[in-house]
């Protein structure tokens, strides 16, 4: 259990001991004619010693382990806070959120960590490129110096504007970024994109429009759009349910390709999203050399997480088959899809459902009766025009007007925004507990919560109530440390006993004697 310190496999006659004491046995211990031999060594792992060096140097964290953000505040402020303070990183998940609810969790967790390591999450709003932008203004505002970068299909004029803006050389002559994004991609393409400079036409738009200055622009030739990558496996939400043994070394060697071509002076890093549940996941990740662990699905039932109690319990209970693919409310039109929970919610079908009447039909009222009946009496829970009132209702709120001009001239676009209406709801319901919605709940996660559920049955941390981020997170560091020196044993021949190497959850308390 004393993972900061060596072992010794030691054989004397036919038996072989394991010793973990600060003894040189190169000399006084260990003589010609002892009849001992030392059959394996091990090094110390410590937590500390995980992943990327430069990237836990560049985001001023203890350990490299990142709560990724979850839309709708369920990151929540708190879950940031508690992994700050406990030396790793969490981000806000900022997506679905008004402008205006952004800045309140900004503001708080500002005057609370001050300049302990932080970010906020910006999804691609493909339809409302004003909203992405408006977002990056904020950040630009009050400081934001990372975001976390999700379900982007391309470079946006947004993304480049927060890259670029500050940036200057230093009396070293060096460049010095202070915004950083950690780019979330499960696609080479994307990949690209990020490990890229800025796209010039895009750098000569935000120039033309006197967003930056020419220094900023000729700089930004010099510089990834993302010094960090997440390799996004078979996560919950938005997912191409990529395996993570092909995904991370593809990226890693993509990594590579472009630090022998851009000649970055920081080093580009890579890091492993999705499935990340267990001590063995955890371990395997940065086995295949993982710069940084990302986790969310596990997150969503800690006491931090900002969803309802209901849903925390009904995810202790899922399985890894308990997920499915179902139609996304943003990108819904283009076929986006979002891994959720299939269990105890009709949610994954009727969307579904949706999703295939709109591909079919370019008018609600051609949509045959018992479907129509379904829908207005089951789903949305009111009538066509009424739920359409609300949606456009909706939009007149944030001021997308463009919205409401195109539905009133496009009948098809009118169905797309009322269904994406139940698509956006869904979610909103499981997070404030709505019980006459229960049916309808819309969870993200991913099939890493069963193995999770699976790896803490019988302990503490089996219910809800006792699962706290920071937590689980150093009991899946804890974990992987003793993961690999297991395996650096096996791989000197040791044959260990059944269940060596397997850990079981303990406190956060009583890890720490261990460290």
């Amino acid at each position: 259990m004393k993972v900061n310190k060596p072992i010794f496999a030691i054989q004397t006659d036919n038996t072989i001991n394991f010793i973990s004491k600060n003894f040189d046995f190169f000399t006084t211990g260990f003589k010609e004619n002892t009849g001992s031999r030392i059959l394996a060594f091990v090094p110390a792992v410590r937590l500390e010693s995980l992943g990327d060096e430069s990237f836990k140097k560049r985001h001023k964290l203890k350990y490299p382990y990142i709560a990724g953000a979850m839309a709708n505040g369920i990151t929540s402020a708190a879950m940031v806070k508690t992994m700050a303070h406990n030396g790793m990183m969490g981000f806000f998940g900022a997506g679905g959120l008004s402008i205006k609810k952004i800045e309140e969790n900004i503001i708080d967790l500002k005057t609370c960590l001050k300049d302990m390591p932080f970010g906020f999450n910006l999804i691609h709003s493909l339809g409302d490129p004003d909203h992405e932008m408006a977002t990056i203004d904020l950040y630009l505002r009050h400081g934001i110096t990372r975001i976390s970068a999700a379900a982007f299909m391309r470079i946006t004029p947004a993304l480049v504007y927060y890259r670029i803006k500050g940036i200057y050389r230093d009396s070293r002559g060096w460049i010095v970024t202070p915004n950083n994004i950690i780019a979330k991609v499960s696609r080479i393409e994307i990949a690209r994109q990020f490990f890229s400079p800025p796209p010039e036409k895009l750098v000569a738009l935000l120039l033309e429009k006197g967003l930056i200055t020419q220094e900023e622009a000729d700089l930004s030739a010099y510089i990834p759009m993302a010094q960090d990558l997440t390799a996004e496996a078979d996560s919950g939400g938005h997912t191409d349910n990529r395996p993570a043994l092909t995904l991370l070394p593809t990226m890693m060697a993509l990594k590579n390709e472009f630090m022998a071509t851009y000649h970055y002076r920081e080093p580009l890093c890579v890091g492993l999203a999705g499935g990340i549940a267990t001590p063995e996941s955890a371990a395997a990740a940065f086995g295949m050399g993982a710069a940084y662990i990302l986790t969310g699905s596990v997150n969503q039932s800690c006491v931090e997480a900002g969803i309802c109690d209901d849903v925390k319990k009904i995810l202790c209970q899922a399985e890894q088959a308990d997920v499915a693919m179902a139609p996304a409310a943003d990108m819904f039109e283009i076929g986006a899809r979002v891994q959720v929970l299939k269990r105890g919610t009709l949610f994954p079908l009727r969307a579904e459902k949706l999703f295939k009447l709109y591909r079919s039909h370019d008018n609600f009222d051609d949509i045959d009766e018992k479907s129509k009946k379904e829908i207005q009496e089951k789903f949305l829970q009111a009538g066509f025009e009424d739920a359409w009132k609300s949606t456009k209702d909706f939009f007149l709120k944030t001021g997308n007007m463009k919205e409401i001009e195109r539905a009133q001239n496009d009948s098809k676009h009118k169905m797309a925004l009322v269904f994406r209406s139940y698509l956006g709801l869904s979610s909103k319901w499981a997070i404030q507990g709505n019980l006459k919605r229960k049916m309808d709940y819309q969870i993200w996660c991913g099939p890493a919560i069963g193995a999770f559920n699976q790896w803490v049955k019988g302990s503490f941390l089996e219910t809800c109530e006792n699962r706290k981020t920071a937590e689980i997170a150093l009991n899946l560091l804890f974990g992987s440390c003793i993961c690999i020196r297991a395996s650096i044993l096996k791989a000197q021949g040791i044959n260990l006993p059944m269940g060596t190497g397997v850990f079981k959850p303990m406190k956060q308390k009583e890890i720490c004697t261990f460290l």
